[in-house]
């Protein structure tokens, strides 16, 4: 999750996980799970069939759009995410998404470091932030960027090198605000509401920012995750998976399932503020990251939402007598979700009517 935002008041920032496996480090204490309540790490999870959706089908006007609605009405109902094919992307453009990831991650640390974030903001090159003694922290490191709006980038912390990658990201990023679009709109359509009721959430002011992460080799893949289990606080978020390393695990049902890789396919999983505009119909689905104790792994995650001053609440045609409200109104969940985040908390349950 990221955003333009601060997060609230810090005491430091971890040192570059890929750093403590270059100087052959002992792994810190601060890294290793002792909460079982985030369900085992190191054990079998069973890899299980996300819904799949044809984004081409949900914009045809040909009677296999229906169908399609219908199954993304279900994938958000009951999952909260599915793997979105015929997107219009090319797979040799995905690979090359992903290759100048892995080329930014591959430079020498102090070449990284000239784009390191500081403690008074989240973007940048860096990990996590501490901000209680007893954090648990992620097995990753990451380089996020604000994208939208334009006027709101800090191009100093835009790589140089690899060469290509501004123009990457700016195609990239280009094509997911088309995509959001179309998914925003299906949403809309499949309750039965006006095309713009999710959709006015994510245009003027609207934010998108992107988070490149890097997961070293882990030498405790059975007590250290990646990315501890969270929701989203998007309103939609996009994610580009590694196209060969499994790591991504979805909370269903209480149980942890493993997200297959479909190489051309993108994820894509609501954030708490489309369950919250959802009145709950839609959900936000908790999430995290195993690492592997032989092969690093990347991802590129893109998310989208609202303005801060905008107020985000349930779709009055989704609150009835069958069906009261289930959340307050609220504006700047961002603020709210880092206050909560590192501490392990879920900040759309403070929201509950």
């Amino acid at each position: 999750m990221a955003a333009s935002s601060p997060p609230p008041r810090v005491e430091s920032l971890s040192k570059p996980v890929q750093q403590l496996v270059i100087n052959g480090e002992q792994v810190p204490e601060n890294y290793i799970h002792r909460n079982t309540d985030d369900g085992p790490i190191g054990a079998s999870f069973p890899v299980t069939e996300i819904p799949i959706i044809d984004l081409g089908l949900l914009t045809s006007s040909s009677p296999t759009g229906e169908p399609e609605l219908e199954k993304l009405r279900s994938a958000l109902s009951s999952w909260g995410c599915f793997q979105a094919i015929n997107h219009g992307m090319a797979s040799s453009f995905l690979d090359k998404v992903r290759e100048v990831t892995k080329e930014f991650f591959a430079l020498p640390m102090e070449e990284k470091q000239k784009y390191s974030r500081t403690l008074e903001d989240i973007e940048g090159y860096g990990n996590d932030t501490v901000v209680t003694e007893h954090q648990t922290l992620d097995w990753t490191d990451r380089l996020y960027l604000l994208v939208r709006p334009e006027d709101q980038r800090k191009l100093k912390l835009w790589p140089e090198n690899p060469e290509t990658f501004r123009d990457t990201l700016n195609e990239y990023t280009e094509k997911l605000g088309q995509l959001t679009e179309i998914v925003l709109k299906a949403m809309a359509k499949s309750l039965s509401l006006e095309d713009s009721c999710f959709l006015d959430h994510c245009r003027e002011g609207a934010l998108m920012s992107t988070r490149f992460n890097f997961y070293p080799v882990c030498p405790r893949p059975d007590v250290i995750l990646g990315l501890k289990p969270h929701a989203d606080g998007s309103t939609i978020t996009f994610l580009l998976q590694d196209k060969e390393v499994e790591g991504l695990q979805v909370l269903k049902d209480d149980q942890w399932v493993g997200v297959p890789i479909i190489p051309q396919a993108l994820f894509i999983n609501l954030g708490d503020q489309s369950e919250l505009a959802s009145n709950g119909i839609f959900k936000s689905p908790v999430h995290r990251v195993v690492t592997n104790s032989e092969r690093e792994r990347i991802s590129l995650a893109t998310f989208l939402l609202p303005h801060p001053d905008m107020e985000i609440e349930p779709a009055n045609g989704l609150v009835n007598e069958q069906r009261p409200r289930l959340y307050k109104k609220v504006k700047n969940y961002v603020s709210l979700y880092f206050h909560n985040y590192q501490r392990g908390k879920r900040p759309i349950d403070t929201l509950k009517i």
